[in-house]
């Protein structure tokens, strides 16, 4: 049973007022996924999620008294385009726009690259190969490549919800509009790698997460607990009563001419990939909200404080039932930097 767990701090100071209040949404992210094996059991997970990086480290074990062949795979989140980009991925002219790097008992991986684009359902990524169009929807190269395609194929694809005519251009795709992209990237790192027979492996992997939010405290409704949103954080982050008053006063103290705390949202999917045998012996989990003035909220159990900014869950024989889901309010002093 997972138990509420909130650490609540007060800011030292108050900064200038924030007057935004755009929302930027975050992208789920998790760790790597195996092939189904019965002989490879997970002996320990050690996970590090912050705003700046994730960082997981496993140890496998293969119990049976053969090698064991697996692929490996990290999927990277999708990346589908829209006519108003609120995505909080911030490089958008890379593969690798998370930063992924992995290594294999002190070795780095060279990980191999796939990529597919997709579009109301369907693999349209040869069709983009034909026309030379990069696949990543928010490139700069990609937007040159798209004004450079035929008029008939630019009327064909605006049909077929591929892209969006922008800034004067008719549903045609004429005019000299600009064309938004519509589909969807699906990209997934994987190698192949070995289990020794009875023998335990270590592997690494870190990234940078896309780390959503607000510039405001946004689940209060004119300052108090209630409302749909209220109802989706009590449940996603697990909010107590002595985090909403603290949310509350920092609400009031921005409304009265002081600094907004604003949100960040990390996303971190942990119930999928367990395709080893039994629960994970030993798992660990360490979360740094930044910086001592913030305040967070999540659900975990078994969680201790061991220093300024970072706390602790441990659990022996862990089965993961749902993914971890945190809140950060930062003070106006403390407000995140884009990576």
């Amino acid at each position: 049973m997972m138990k509420l767990f909130t650490l609540l701090v007060a800011a030292a100071a108050i900064a200038s007022p924030a007057l935004a209040n755009d929302t930027m949404a975050e992208v789920k992210t998790g760790g790597l996924i195996f092939a189904q094996s019965d002989d490879v059991s997970m002996a320990e997970e050690d996970l590090f999620i912050s705003a700046s990086e994730v960082r997981v480290g496993y140890v496998f074990e293969n119990m049976s008294d053969k090698d064991v062949e697996s692929l490996v795979a990290f999927p990277m989140p999708d990346i589908t385009g829209q006519v108003d980009n609120n995505s909080a991925i911030s490089d958008y002219d890379s593969d690798n726009f998370l930063h992924f790097s992995t290594v294999q008992d002190g070795r780095p991986i060279t990980a191999k690259l796939q990529q597919r684009v997709i579009s109301l359902g369907i693999d349209v990524t040869d069709e983009f190969a034909k026309y030379a169009i990069p696949v990543l929807p928010y490139s700069q190269k990609t937007a040159q490549a798209l004004a450079r395609l035929p008029e008939a194929v630019r009327k064909d694809w605006i049909a077929r919800g591929l892209i969006y005519p922008m800034s004067g251009g008719d549903a045609a795709g004429t005019g000299g509009s600009d064309l938004v992209p519509l589909w969807t990237l699906r990209s997934t790192y994987w190698w192949r790698t070995t289990f020794p027979a009875k023998k335990k492996v270590s592997v690494e992997h870190r990234y940078q997460p896309a780390v959503g939010g607000t510039v405001a405290i946004s689940f209060l409704e004119n300052g108090e607990p209630k409302g749909e949103r209220f109802r989706e954080y009590s449940r996603k982050y697990c909010l107590d009563g002595d985090f909403v008053r603290i949310a509350q006063q920092r609400a009031g103290e921005a409304e009265a001419g002081g600094a907004n705390y604003t949100e960040s949202w990390i996303s971190y999917v942990l119930s999928t990939g367990a395709n080893w045998v039994g629960p994970i012996r030993r798992f660990q989990l360490t979360i740094d909200k930044g910086k001592p003035g913030n305040i967070i909220s999540f659900c975990g159990s078994n969680v201790q404080k061991i220093g300024p900014t970072t706390f602790r869950m441990t659990a022996e024989d862990f089965d993961p039932e749902r993914d971890f889901d945190i809140l950060i309010l930062n003070s106006p002093e403390a407000e995140p930097k884009t990576p």
